[in-house]
């Protein structure tokens, strides 16, 4: 299924499902490292309403080590090719490698999602040749430093400027205007009040005029207010969830998609209630 952002109906959120191929992912590690295992999981996530599925084959949890081009590219190219096989679903590649980029798209992915931005070797040319949709992540750092000690004058202004020069890199790079969204990039290089600030002054990057995604699943600016494990943090993700549908979010990137669904359904119906939209009356 290939598409760009200007024919996905995005007035209301969509969601995408974590797909970890990695032995070492923060919340998932080694769950989908098998070909077989990693499609029953996008089988389920699928079954559950994810829009997109997004299939990374390098972790970038704080302090991850890098992985070689050769080593992403033999955990990811099977799991896309037997997605694509059996499901007709947007699959995302989580990818900074420009070859991993070629080689994906090539296999099916029809999303290229970046925590680098294409600010890596020849990445930018592998996006504009793919000519698929990108998104475009902030990162203060990398991700072995990230968490040491971000500073920002103005986090939302600062993330702000680096999308924007990231945009108009991709325009002079070649790659069309619908096919750009976004990312704050919520945990990469930010504090706790970081990224509440970014939450609570969304439409800040929303006035960028790109679709936004947004990624806090079971991240630390749940468990660092809740003082809970990674694997007790549904919760906190479901409220993230649930006020970055209330602000509009065009792509909620989640590893719980069922509950995440749920929510983004009773989050539409409020809004068409409090936007005047309309409701359906007959359903009680």
């Amino acid at each position: 299924m290939l598409f760009n952002t200007s024919e996905i109906n995005f007035t209301c959120s969509k969601v995408m499902g974590i797909l970890n191929v990695t032995p070492d992912s923060f919340s998932d590690g080694g769950r989908y490292s098998t070909v077989a295992r990693a499609v029953d999981q996008a089988r389920i996530m699928i079954s559950q309403g994810a829009d997109f599925i997004d299939v990374g084959g390098e972790s970038t949890r704080p302090g991850a080590p890098e992985v070689s081009e050769g080593e992403e590219l033999a955990r990811v190219i099977p799991v896309i090719e037997a997605i694509k096989q059996k499901f007709d679903v947007v699959v995302s590649v989580d990818t900074s490698k420009a070859a991993v980029m070629t080689a994906a798209t090539a296999a099916g992915a029809a999303l290229i999602n970046d925590v680098r931005a294409l600010q890596q070797p020849h990445a930018l040319t592998a996006a504009a040749e793919a000519d698929v949709p990108v998104c475009l992540m902030h990162m203060q750092g990398s991700p072995d430093t990230m968490q040491i000690k971000p500073g920002y004058n103005d986090v939302v202004a600062e993330v702000r400027g680096f999308l924007q020069a990231r945009i108009n890199a991709c325009l002079d790079a070649g790659i069309k205007k619908t096919n750009i969204i976004v990312d704050p990039g919520f945990g990469f290089g930010k504090t706790l009040a970081h990224n509440y600030r970014l939450l609570a002054e969304l439409s800040s990057i929303q006035a960028l005029g790109f679709p936004v995604l947004v990624g806090m699943s079971r991240k630390s600016m749940v468990g660092n207010v809740l003082n809970n494990k990674i694997d007790e943090r549904l919760a906190g993700s479901l409220a993230l969830a649930t006020l970055a549908a209330q602000a509009n979010a065009d792509i909620i990137r989640v590893h719980d998609v069922a509950e995440t669904v749920d929510i983004v359904r009773i989050v539409n119906q409020f809004l068409a209630v409090k936007n005047n939209s309309g409701v359906d009356s007959d359903r009680a």
